[in-house]
């Protein structure tokens, strides 16, 4: 048995010997049959109280699994009133975030017409003292699945794109690299080019109940050895002119995939843009 399972093993004995938890849920990764999991993945405990006030106030009881090195708390406010949260890193290396409910909070969630989130990607009952997870309804996985674009969607992210690498290039010509790293790694990727890869790899999968996971995890499973290696090329580190070969390789790998869906999605591509842009970053990149 290794470190993560001796903890929950532990934290579901703790809880069935305490009268004041109700249910117990385990979530997230370890119980979604499409997500990646490894040793380091977490574990995502719901924790039902009838009074959970104490356990919210004072963190003794998470000491009973392990010697607790960093922890965050975040109060229901975070959550619209509806949990608390405790997110423990213990010195054997497992993580446990613990979602801490009132019984009337809990029941609240089940009573909504659709699944919350973190219920939709996954849930097992671990226990259940009262039946009140009788009515939970089964997880759909349809919130983590990815969706086609609308033509308006898919149109306003290529120009988005383009309009904003012109940021970039303005920014390594000063030699500003925070500022070029901010909109080449927030911006450009986090924005346009993790959604286009999504579309690109959900349209080869004909729309069918995909998912690539968090922030592409999964990208290097679904794209060919090439295509990988162009988006590889898209990262950079300090040095300015390795930045400028990265923002090249975005228009490159944008491009492709955006021309691509284009034809497939009956969607316009703004050839016109790119081409009007490209030109720009060249005429930047050789100024003195």
């Amino acid at each position: 048995m290794n470190a993560r399972e001796e903890k929950l093993k532990q934290i579901i004995q703790w809880s069935e010997n305490n009268p004041d938890i109700r249910a117990v849920l385990l979530t997230s990764s370890l119980v979604n049959p499409y997500a990646p999991v490894d040793d380091f993945s977490d574990l995502d405990v719901e924790l039902v109280f009838g009074n959970r006030s104490s356990y919210e106030s004072e963190n003794k009881w998470i000491s009973l699994f392990g010697e607790p090195i960093s922890m965050i708390e975040e109060d229901d406010r975070v959550f619209d009133g509806k949990h608390a949260m405790k997110m423990v890193l213990y010195k054997d290396h497992v993580k446990v975030d613990f979602k801490l409910y009132q019984v009337s909070e809990f029941i609240e969630e089940i009573n909504q017409e659709n699944l919350p989130e973190d219920w939709d990607v996954g849930y097992k009952v671990l226990i259940d003292k009262d039946n009140l997870t009788n009515g939970m309804k089964p997880p759909t996985y349809q919130s983590i699945m990815i969706q086609q674009p609308t033509e308006k969607e898919f149109q306003q992210r290529m120009n988005d794109f383009w309009w904003d690498t012109t940021y970039v290039a303005k920014c390594l010509k000063r030699g500003d690299i925070f500022y070029a790293k901010f909109m080449s790694e927030n911006i450009l990727r986090t924005d346009y080019l993790v959604p286009l890869i999504e579309w690109y790899i959900a349209e080869n999968h004909d729309w069918n109940n995909i998912t690539t996971n968090k922030h592409g995890r999964l990208f290097k499973k679904y794209l060919s050895s090439d295509l990988w290696n162009k988006v590889e090329k898209t990262f950079s580190g300090s040095d300015i002119e390795e930045n400028w070969n990265a923002l090249f390789a975005y228009a490159d790998v944008v491009h492709e995939l955006g021309t691509s869906l284009a034809e497939k999605l009956h969607c316009m591509y703004p050839s016109k843009l790119e081409h009007d842009i490209r030109n720009y970053l060249n005429e930047v990149r050789k100024m003195p």
